[in-house]
């Protein structure tokens, strides 16, 4: 038996049940591989958590909801192929999209090392061939065409359109994971940019008001 399936079934009865609950509620179908990697990508979480403060979060039946639906809430807004995931933490919501999605090529890009180690460490026991950690400030990511930029809890909206300006590819998008006190940032966005689309999340066992902002460059 593998270290990870190990840690898989010494996760508590009641995870996966609520799991597999959640991403009904949010009409999500997966197969049995990508059950198990959401299943080792908590158990992973869960794990260094306790080591290394991660996350805020330290219940794990918590962490299926905020971190893991929270995450899959905003799966059928994201198209990519390349996503940027920037101030992505521990991965979020990056790990949980490329496992959703095994098409999407996604950087996950963070200035934090432990951070970024626990991001590799995923993504080589998880053997998730479309994810490439980066450890590095924003401002000194010098990549750039990416098809779509996601936050879930990185900055304001001005910072994250401001210090990403130069990363999207034409047509790009930036994909703001906010909650409701967001729209106040709206005012304040910079010139050329717009709000594309506004959508609200209902994250299953979360009450707290979830959306997601769609910025583009006005045409």
């Amino acid at each position: 038996m593998s270290s990870l399936t190990a840690l898989i079934k010494s996760l508590p009865a009641s995870v996966a049940p609520r799991l597999d609950q959640g991403l009904s509620q949010l009409a999500l179908s997966v197969n049995g591989h990508q059950r198990e990697q959401l299943l080792g990508l908590l158990a992973l979480l869960h794990k260094w958590n306790r080591a290394y403060n991660l996350t805020a979060v330290r219940d794990i039946d918590t962490m299926v909801s905020r971190h893991v639906l929270d995450s899959a809430a905003v799966m059928p807004f994201v198209s990519g192929p390349r996503l940027l995931d920037v101030g992505a933490g521990p991965g979020l919501p990056g790990l949980v999209l490329a496992i959703l999605a095994p098409e999407l090529a996604v950087t996950l890009l963070d200035s934090n090392g432990k951070k970024v180690r626990f991001q590799r460490q995923a993504v080589m026991e998880l053997g998730l061939e479309n994810v490439t950690p980066v450890q590095a400030r924003v401002e000194q990511f010098a990549a750039a065409g990416f098809d779509q930029l996601i936050s879930r809890a990185f900055a304001s909206l001005v910072d994250f359109v401001t210090l990403t300006r130069k990363l999207p590819a034409d047509n790009g998008q930036w994909l703001a994971m906010k909650g409701p006190g967001a729209d106040d940032e709206l005012h304040d966005l910079p010139p050329g940019i717009q709000l594309h689309a506004r959508h609200l999340l209902a994250v299953p066992f979360e009450t707290a008001q979830r959306q997601l902002l769609v910025l583009n460059v006005e045409s």
